[in-house]
């Protein structure tokens, strides 16, 4: 094997790597059919488990989507075909629904376990890209995975046949946690040693700001809500009362808005300006509960208010996700209401 560096444009070719699994992606969006529905609803209606098989490179893709789904609500594990046919198909029950994954649908390991699979009579989804396959034959349901070429030169090493398998069984995915209603709480039930996990565990007090709060009193003019909110940098400032009780909020949104309508007054008060009543998250709340609360209104930052409605902080959808004390000042930041 010879080795002629020089003469390559490896950048050139790695783009043409890209470029041609973005072309089998396409594809396999634009194969997808009723097929896709109909396996999605034998996985969402499933009573047992999601069980995925397959050997080779579609057998790693296959251990990935099994830990997807298992870590997304979905119970799941990996079967390998090998050692199914020697014992481990024990583990199956009649209620299981199989997942059997193969480009070509002629690998002899796995439609060597299938008419054993179909005895005990669990359903059978095939992923390949071949319909007139052994294994789509002896499917119920079949999702088409084609693509138009690998990105191997020559043909052999499966490249973008794996990585639209994938993609496939991420959209499985993603459509099995919305048909699930899978919350922010539900994954950190499930992801109980990772880092987002450990801080959605945690109380929004132990990740709110508390110091040095863009906060104006309700008799301040919009000119000092202005001000307040661009020293801020977090997209809001609150409106408290004498007592500090959060009266309301006034936003880079509010602003945005205001001025493209023309009413924005800056020597009005900020009382005739601002979101009255707006969301809020109480201290000794889940910080993942707070995260639903954000993401379900499309909220950037969040006051967070003690039982007698005084004001304890602000919290940032960056504190929650652990990105840092990231400031906001581009308009995006600040529906509070």
């Amino acid at each position: 094997m010879s080795c002629d560096n020089g003469k390559k444009d490896w950048l050139e070719l790695a783009r043409e790597v890209l470029d041609i699994e973005i072309e089998g992606l396409a594809a396999a969006r634009d194969q997808l059919d009723d097929e896709f529905v109909r396996a999605l609803t034998l996985m969402a209606e499933c009573q047992g488990r999601v069980v995925i098989t397959g050997v080779g490179k579609s057998g790693l893709v296959g251990r990935k989507i099994a830990a997807t789904l298992a870590s997304t609500g979905t119970p799941s594990f990996f079967l390998h075909p090998v050692e199914g046919a020697h014992g481990d198909m024990g583990m199956l029950r009649r209620e299981d629904v199989i997942l059997a994954l193969s480009n070509s649908g002629g690998t002899d390991e796995v439609n060597g376990i299938l008419p054993t699979l179909k005895s005990l009579g669990c359903s059978v989804i095939a992923m390949t890209s071949n319909r007139a396959s052994a294994m789509a034959e002896a499917a119920d349901v079949v999702v088409k995975v084609a693509v138009p070429r690998e990105a191997c030169r020559m043909g052999l090493a499966p490249t973008s046949s794996t990585t639209a398998q994938l993609a496939v069984g991420d959209a499985l995915a993603v459509c099995l946690m919305e048909w699930k209603s899978f919350s922010q709480d539900d994954f950190r039930k499930f992801h109980p040693g990772g880092s987002l996990g450990q801080r959605l565990a945690t109380c929004v007090d132990q990740l709110m700001h508390t110091n040095d709060l863009p906060v104006v009193g309700e008799d301040a003019a919009v000119e000092a809500a202005l001000a307040a909110l661009n020293a801020g940098g977090m997209g809001l400032v609150a409106i408290v009362g004498d007592d500090n009780v959060l009266k309301g909020v006034f936003t880079d949104g509010d602003v945005r808005r205001q001025v493209c309508a023309g009413k924005l007054d800056a020597a009005a008060p900020i009382v005739d300006h601002m979101t009255v009543s707006p969301r809020r998250a109480a201290a000794g709340d889940s910080s993942a509960h707070v995260l639903d609360v954000m993401e379900r209104n499309e909220i950037t930052v969040l006051p967070v208010v003690r039982e007698d409605g005084t004001l304890a902080g602000l919290v940032h959808l960056h504190d929650l996700l652990g990105k840092g004390a990231l400031k906001f000042s581009n308009g995006h930041g600040g529906r509070a209401s």
